[in-house]
């Protein structure tokens, strides 16, 4: 049986009274040899626990087959965090939002029109399949087994999603019939509605929000007068968007609120207590009024910088906890150190356009458009290709339901851009011996919160030239994965010569010697909007749209001797085909986060 239980309006351990003092790292975000640096520097500022979720499509990227090594390596980061005297609090979806690509669910739920989240036969059964993989690695991690795992969360903030509480009986009912035995819980918005839609009879319920601690524990006791008050998720600070500035929060609004929260009993976990990044394309995106990707970058502000260096935040907590009587936990480790390589010539190219056969995972023939689903693509890109009949003069190109953003090609020239939150169509002109269209579609990340969750990328509803629909398309599937980059062929580039862009996508790549790794950034002045590798370790996102200006490079990523640095570059470079990796971060212009956001006031973005 679980060690810990709650009764009276408090929790106990063994027996004895116990407050939870934890914080947000997620194993996913962070890159494997710096666990156990981020996970003392918790412990270090005096917190008792640590608390993960457990995102679905890591660890299922495609349908039945399984992933739990390297940075999914779960289990792991769990005994990680016991060795270090920390519990654990573990999230395990199926549903985790988080901000991660589609809240954690597989993009391949979406080739069927299964309900999502909800008493659906079929998309239960892939649930279950997956609990049959993923629980099993947990139990032995139980504190009923001598681990150090105290609560696992039945699904997340479900109330802000549906009513549907016989689903969320059911992922509780699965739970324990694969042998979970500790405490249980749900995680809601302190409100009516969400209060009603996600919690369920006989499962301790938690609350999440920024601030207003008291108006928010009072609604909470509206529902649940027994139970201690346990602030699940405490918002310390905020994600980031495209187009938008850097989230930041004042240190001393974070530790007057914390110090109201312990002064009512509450135990509380903070989110994020180290953000991390989101590596490769597992950036989630909102819908409010608009659609707004994810940057890369997960700071969130936090007392632990995207690096893991200490923030006035982290010291501000704890003065806090120390005001409670909390010691600190451990000896602060030594600061990681960072370095600067200097400037990057990336001395070869290789065009797109001019590779596909090469490049893509596969060319399909298909009459009409379809998604990315369709062709059992998940992330990256995905390019629409065919050849269009003349003359046609000053017409009007339509993509309807572009998403994310494309860029349109006509005989290998650009001639516009379609972007989902701003839809405009582009003019075409086909002479009389007709033309190939080329439309190159870039997935910035699916919705991971709300109504629209069900998010398909590519081109959903057909390209049109004025009224009438195009047919007979190849498609070229693009997620340039390791066994596609492999195969991109370069050609060399002059570095001297100042460039002007082409509006042609291309592979850009060069080397850097590193005589000492250590953590550095990734900066690409002059370079407008793609994907970046180390190693072929893919980073993330750049965009010169901001905030983020450079990309974080732990040291593990890198080695003695060369290494190679890939971009993927959509619209090519103003200036010299260079990048710089420095010591310095820069995450761009910052903006206080909004009070309503932190409140569930709020339309969620």
């Amino acid at each position: 049986m679980s060690r810990l239980t709650w009764k009276d309006q408090r929790y106990w351990l063994d027996g004895e009274e116990f407050r939870i003092l934890s914080g947000a790292i997620h194993y996913f975000r962070v890159v494997p040899e710096y666990w156990e640096d981020r996970l003392l520097k918790l412990k270090a500022c005096g917190f008792n626990t640590v608390e993960t979720y457990i995102p679905w499509n890591l660890h299922e990227p495609r349908e039945g087959s399984f992933r739990f090594d390297g940075i999914a390596d779960v289990a792991r980061f769990i005994e990680t965090a016991g060795r270090l005297g920390l519990y654990v609090i573990v999230r395990p979806s199926p549903y985790i939002c988080a901000e991660w690509e589609f809240g954690g669910l597989p993009a391949w739920l979406l080739k069927s029109s299964m309900g999502l989240r909800c008493m659906d036969n079929e998309y239960l059964e892939k649930v279950d399949l997956y609990y049959n993989e993923l629980v099993p690695r947990l139990l032995p991690l139980l504190d009923s087994q001598g681990g150090p795992v105290i609560a696992m969360q039945v699904e997340n903030e479900y109330g802000s999603y549906g009513n549907d509480t016989a689903y969320l009986a059911y992922i509780k009912n699965g739970l324990i019939r694969r042998g979970v035995d500790c405490l249980l819980f749900t995680s809601d918005g302190p409100t009516d509605e969400m209060l009603l839609g996600g919690t369920v009879d006989g499962l301790h319920a938690t609350v999440n929000f920024g601030s207003r601690a008291a108006e928010s524990f009072g609604k909470y006791r509206e529902y649940r007068q027994e139970e201690p008050l346990m602030v699940m998720e405490y918002w310390l600070g905020w994600f980031d968007h495209w187009r938008k500035p850097h989230h930041v929060r004042d240190a001393g609004d974070v530790a007057s609120v914390l110090d109201e929260m312990l002064q009512q009993g509450a135990s509380v976990n903070l989110y994020m207590f180290h953000g991390g990044t989101n590596f490769g394309y597992y950036n989630g995106a909102n819908y409010g009024e608009r659609y707004e990707p994810t940057v890369t970058s997960y700071d969130y502000d936090a007392p632990l910088t995207e690096w893991g260096d200490v923030t006035d935040k982290y010291k501000a907590i704890r003065g806090v906890l120390e005001k409670h009587g909390i010691p600190e936990g451990a000896p602060f480790p030594a600061p990681i150190p960072k370095k600067t390589y200097g400037k990057v010539a990336l001395t070869q190219r290789g065009e797109l356009l001019d590779q596909l056969g090469q490049v893509s995972a596969e060319q399909v023939q298909s009459v009409g458009i379809r998604p990315m689903e369709h062709f059992d693509q998940a992330y990256g890109f995905i390019l629409y290709s065919t050849q269009v009949k003349g003359p046609r003069t000053r017409q009007k190109l339509h993509l309807r339901e572009v998403r994310d953003r494309a860029q349109v090609f006509l005989d290998g020239k650009l001639i516009g851009v379609a972007e989902r939150w701003n839809p405009q169509p582009i003019e075409i002109s086909v002479p009389r011996e007709g033309a190939r269209l080329d439309v190159l579609v870039e997935n910035m990340g699916r919705v991971n919160y709300g109504p629209y969750l069900r998010d398909h990328k590519g081109i959903t509803e057909g390209i049109l030239i004025d009224n009438q629909f195009q047919s007979n398309w190849t498609v070229s599937l693009l997620p340039f994965e390791s066994e596609q980059l492999a195969r991109v062929h370069y050609e060399s580039v002059e570095v001297t010569e100042v460039r002007q862009p082409d509006g042609r996508p291309a592979f850009y790549r060069g080397f850097v010697e590193v005589d000492e790794p250590a953590d550095t950034f990734l900066r690409f002045d002059g370079w407008q909007k793609g994907i970046a590798w180390i190693n072929g370790f893919q980073l993330g996102r750049y965009w010169e749209a901001g905030p983020q200006r450079a990309l974080y490079v732990p040291a593990p990523l890198l080695r003695k001797g060369g290494n190679e640095v890939i971009l993927f570059e959509l619209h090519g470079v103003h200036g010299l085909p260079e990048v710089t990796l420095t010591d310095m971060p820069d995450l761009g212009d910052t903006a206080a986060v909004d009070e309503q956001v932190l409140n569930f006031v709020q339309e969620e973005e």
